[in-house]
């Protein structure tokens, strides 16, 4: 592939390889096409990114002319090279989903009270977070990732948290200053009305909670450990170790990669940049990171822009951009405070819009969609983004209404969308016919479509009902240990047909063409395989929910084969599960926050994507919805407890013989750090990155009332005070009475 270079460019390309390179530059300056065509003169190397949507497009530029991987796939080559020389079993990897389930696997002493330190009364069972489990677990294993990452050890971690206890409680700040009083919201006021014995009895709580925390960590590495299961993650701690102290494997790899060049170098994380000094030395020779210190968005997960951009290096910064239209570029310096524009030039689009309801806006964004692809803009070119989208059915519900079928990527939990629901309902029919929010569902969709009144029928006990002769029927119908308690009317009238003759002539024939694809698919059981039985079941049982053809049906397809997928992974890594397991896996995963879906773009399809999911792409056109307070930006919310290097351990629950509800600790923190502001600093900047992926026109959409944007921006709102002369275009069409409209 040939580039046209500018200046800055070209010197980038050319800089010597033997040490390390640092090339910044604002969004649309060239990074990553400096970073391809110096690849292509380097020869042999790997390219590289923190994130698996930049990897993707690395793979479109340079195709198979050197390896592209994330670091963290970095990190696992690294272990399985390590264990194959150790003459060690294969590595097992595992998302973070699973890695959660053996970190729960690693506490379950604690919830049984069956640690020694417990029994020896040694460790207050009362700590902060333990009233709530399951969020304990959660805010344990985020908190255990990030020092995993860190590369600090348990024994370090305990350190640290007892220095800082002591530090923080031998001489406590000045709680009643009247800065921080301010600061703090009325409600929290009274966390910092506390005498001495209050601190001793919060240090004693919070000592508790480390040592707790301390021994998790331990227990979940000597799992790790004896598994050989690995997160993409833990495998970057783990290789970094290895490295460190094996000069063979180091020396391997740089004979393997001589250069490697990292894209969106602002998100690496400090272990990532840790695995890269153990693979090349501190100095990082033949490393070249391009990034924009500016744009990073992960910092409250992880990223260390800091650290990446303070290393001694070559630098050059691209000064000119080259991507979005001048109107789009002003919009972005006026959220991110940067300096104006210094353009006469205004070309380009800004489109904003408020709806009165979150339905009249996503009919908004439906319509601006239909209007590019009929002014012929290619699907490949337009691009939805969110925050997050973990709840977007009914902007994807209005873009498939009108037959544009799209294609979401990015932190989507599958397992909760309406077209998996549906054939996992039919999985679950033949396992526990009694689970009836399943059977209902299955009932009450596109391929039944019982009537409620038929539901409430087949729900009820019929007129001549006869007691069941021998429960032993049920415990064969069941495959479980029989309860009364589930002798419910659904399964049974299902199963057994005792309500038939209640039923339309219609309704009869459905059920009993259900009760008959079921005892096939039970039988079918016994002798297919799992994934060979999900096929059969989905094609048998599921039905179109639009004409065959529609946008609506090509998505649903595709859906069902993501799920089918999902399967096949299942069972090649699992061959002797059976539907139970793979049931347990499901119900695991829709529970989650954890669970995301990346996989390769179709440029064939607009793309509905998250902020991450589009890192480094670009497109003609982007339209940013959902933009209210809450959804983007996001709330910050705090986890149940916090680490710092210097305060050690910070719990924000208050227990025990407590009057406050937060700790005066975690109060004091919250003004000391300024936590909120730093995060909204962050989803300002994720705003402002996702205005620069766009080249010629944006649409910021949002609906109800605008907040005061006290506690979280109002972007929107912000734009909007801009006064972007001539670049706002809302049509007469939409200004119908139940609609706000944004106009500059």
């Amino acid at each position: 592939m040939n580039f046209t270079l500018d200046e800055l460019q070209a010197a980038a390309v050319a800089a010597p390889a033997d040490s390390l390179l640092i090339v910044t530059g604002a969004p649309g300056s060239g990074k990553t096409t400096t970073l391809v065509a110096r690849a292509q003169s380097s020869g042999k190397g790997l390219a590289a990114s923190p994130r698996f949507a930049s990897c993707e497009r690395l793979r479109d530029s340079l195709g198979e002319s050197m390896p592209i991987m994330t670091l963290e796939g970095l990190g696992l080559l690294v272990l399985e090279t390590s264990f194959a020389r150790a003459g060690l079993a294969a590595l097992q990897q595992v998302d973070e989903v699973d890695a959660s389930i053996i970190f729960e696997r690693a506490a379950e002493p604690l919830f049984l009270m069956e640690w020694a330190e417990f029994i020896e009364a040694q460790i207050d069972p009362e700590v902060p977070g333990l009233r709530a489990p399951q969020r304990f677990l959660e805010a344990a294993f985020r908190l255990i990732s990030k020092l995993r990452d860190a590369q600090m050890a348990p024994a370090t971690f305990l350190e640290v948290a007892l220095r800082g206890a002591t530090q923080f409680y031998a001489r406590p700040p000045n709680l009643a200053h009247p800065d921080l009083l301010y600061y703090t919201k009325d409600s929290y006021r009274d966390s910092l009305d506390v005498d001495s014995a209050e601190l001793a009895r919060q240090h004693r709580r919070e000592v508790d909670l480390a040592k707790i925390l301390e021994k998790l960590y331990r227990s979940y590495l000597d799992l790790l450990d004896r598994t050989g299961q690995y997160t993409g993650s833990d495998a970057v701690a783990e290789s970094t170790q290895r490295l460190a102290g094996d000069a063979a494997l180091r020396t391997h790899f740089i004979e393997q990669f001589p250069v490697i060049l990292v894209d969106d170098a602002q998100e690496l994380s400090g272990g990532e940049l840790a695995l890269l000094q153990a693979m090349r030395g501190p100095a990082l020779p033949g490393v070249s990171l391009f990034g924009d210190p500016g744009s990073a968005i992960g910092t409250f997960s992880g990223a260390r822009p800091d650290r990446v951009f303070a290393l001694q290096a070559t630098r050059i910064a691209l000064e000119h951009t080259y991507r979005s239209a001048a109107v789009i570029e002003r919009a972005a310096r006026h959220l991110s405070g940067a300096d104006a524009l210094d353009s006469v030039s205004l070309d380009g689009k800004v489109v904003l819009f408020r709806g009165a309801t979150k339905k009249a806006e996503a009919a908004f964004v439906a319509e601006q969609v239909i209007d590019l692809l009929n002014d012929g803009v290619p699907p490949s070119e337009i691009a939805v983004l969110f925050r997050s989208v973990a709840n977007v059915q009914q902007y994807e519900a209005a873009l498939l209404d009108r037959n544009v079928d799209v294609q979401i990527t990015g932190d989507l939990n599958i397992f909760t969308t309406p077209d998996i629901l549906d054939a996992l309902a039919l999985l679950w029919n033949i396992y526990d016919p009694f689970a009836h929010e399943w059977m209902l569902r299955t009932l009450s969709g596109h391929a039944f479509a019982l009537s409620d009144a038929s539901l409430v029928t087949l729900c009820s006990e019929p007129d001549a009902g006869q007691a069941l002769l021998f429960e032993e029927l049920a415990e064969a119908e069941t495959n479980r240990r029989w309860d009364r308690k589930r002798d419910l009317r659904l399964g049974w009238n299902v199963v057994c047909g005792d309500q038939d003759r209640a039923l339309s002539d219609q309704a009869r024939a459905r059920v009993q063409e259900f009760r008959a694809l079921r005892e096939r698919w039970t039988t079918d059981l016994a002798r297919l395989e799992l994934s060979h039985l999900a096929a059969k079941v989905f094609r048998e049982g599921l039905a179109y929910a639009a004409p065959r053809l529609s946008a609506r049906a090509r998505n649903q397809e595709r859906n069902i084969r993501r799920l089918l997928d999902r399967i096949a992974e299942f069972t090649h890594r699992l061959p002797n599960a059976t539907l139970a397991d793979f049931l347990d896996y499901t119900a695991t995963r829709m529970t989650t926050s954890l669970e995301a879906c990346e996989e390769r773009v179709d440029r064939s399809l607009v793309r509905i994507m998250s902020i991450s999911a589009a890192m480094g792409d670009q497109f003609d056109h982007v339209i940013l919805p959902n933009v209210r307070a809450g959804s983007f930006p996001h709330y910050y919310v705090p986890d149940a407890f916090l680490f710092s290097p210097s305060l050690g351990m910070i719990a924000k629950e208050n227990v025990g013989d407590a009057k406050a509800s937060r700790t005066a600790k975690f109060t004091y923190y919250m003004f000391r750090a300024k936590t909120r502001e730093s995060y909204n600093r962050e989803e300002r900047r994720a705003f402002v990155y996702a205005l620069r992926r766009a080249r010629r026109s944006v649409t910021v959409t949002a609906s109800e009332r605008p907040t005061r944007g006290i506690t979280s921006p109002e972007f929107l709102s912000e734009l909007q005070a801009a006064r972007l002369a001539g670049s706002v275009d809302i049509s007469d069409r939409w200004r119908p009475a139940n609609s706000v409209y944004v106009t500059a």
